[in-house]
């Protein structure tokens, strides 16, 4: 994407401030994330989306968010209905395949309509692929769909369709996988010890599975199988010949925030690191203008694959999205759920 810089932003409230604008108009950000701390009521919102948009001049904007359901909903009621975890779904799929599938598509087209039809956002952090393992730590939890690889694969596929046909670009994350995280990455470097071998055959499959889809976000893990001296942001070995040569992903590739607590240095460095190990983009949200400023001077215009990418992403939300009986959707997916809510 032309004119852009290869990073994307949080911002600091729930209205861009005089100095947000000035910046970010010189430091060009692909695109945006909102969280907790951007969101109060619904016109605030959409306000605060359609002001992102028109910074630059650009006809296609991407605003990101979190809204995956459970835990993980930055949109909370009354501004958009509650969604159970993505384990619920995988608990519907398991006592009934067919249902379980209905619900995971039903997931995320539903998403994708309060998102886009709502607010304007056109980007969701989801599909959640990690598959948790006995004894890791619970930052991944209920928000994944199963513990078996394949179920993540068809349910995480399922609802990442229901995202392209309500116009929102899907993320899957966290590649290659966070199953194994001994520890919360927002607050340290977990660590993984499995051989690769049983990375290969567990971990990354749901990745491998749905390696064409448009976009996705690494982890912040340590794979001492893999590089025992860099998290998979920062390393170029599991960039290069894990995500892009063994899964096979071809799709954008984004950091997790950078200002997470797993990853240590100065902001403008670790953007730079993580460009330079083979991410598209360095996903910076906490809204911290000294951090901004770093990061910005750290990535690059966003040219050459990476340009590339941004643009086959871009093309899942520059439709219109599919026509839907909303209240008829929402009613089948209330009833697919309810009773594992």
């Amino acid at each position: 994407m032309s004119g852009t810089k290869a990073w994307i932003s949080g911002c600091s409230g729930l209205r861009l401030t005089a100095d947000e604008r000035s910046f970010f108009q010189d430091a060009r950000p692909w695109g945006y994330i909102l969280f907790g701390r951007n969101i109060s009521e619904a016109a605030q919102v959409r306000d605060l989306v359609a002001e992102l948009q028109s910074l630059d001049g650009r006809d296609t904007v991407p605003v990101l968010i979190d809204q995956e359901g459970g835990r993980v909903q930055r949109l909370r009621p009354p501004l958009s209905p509650r969604f159970p975890p993505s384990a619920t779904i995988g608990q519907v799929y398991a006592a009934d395949r067919d249902k379980g599938r209905r619900a995971a598509w039903l997931q995320g087209r539903l998403l994708a309509h309060d998102l886009r039809q709502g607010y304007g956002i056109n980007v969701d952090c989801l599909p959640c692929l990690d598959v948790p393992q006995p004894g890791a730590h619970s930052v991944i939890g209920d928000r994944a769909y199963s513990d078996d690889p394949g179920s993540v694969a068809e349910l995480g596929g399922l609802a990442a369709r229901g995202l392209m046909a309500g116009a929102v670009l899907p993320v899957m994350k966290h590649i290659p996988g966070h199953g194994r995280g001994n520890a919360d990455s927002h607050l340290e470097l977990p660590r993984v010890t499995a051989e690769r071998a049983d990375l290969e055959g567990f971990d990354f499959r749901p990745f491998r599975d749905l390696r064409d889809l448009p976009a996705g976000m690494t982890a912040h893990l340590l794979f001492e199988a893999l590089d025992p001296a860099h998290p998979t942001t920062l390393s170029s070995i599991v960039i290069n010949e894990i995500i892009r040569g063994l899964i096979g992903f071809d799709g954008l590739l984004m950091s997790d925030d950078m200002s997470m607590k797993a990853l240590q240095g100065e902001m403008g460095e670790l953007a730079k690191g993580a460009i330079s190990a083979g991410c598209d983009l360095a996903l910076h949200c906490n809204g911290d203008m000294t951090e901004m400023v770093q990061v910005a001077a750290g990535v690059p215009e966003l040219g050459g694959r990476a340009s590339e990418r941004a643009e086959r992403a871009l093309d899942v939300i520059r439709v219109a999205p599919e026509a839907l009986d909303e209240p008829m959707l929402r009613e089948e997916f209330t009833r697919l759920t309810a009773t594992l809510a």
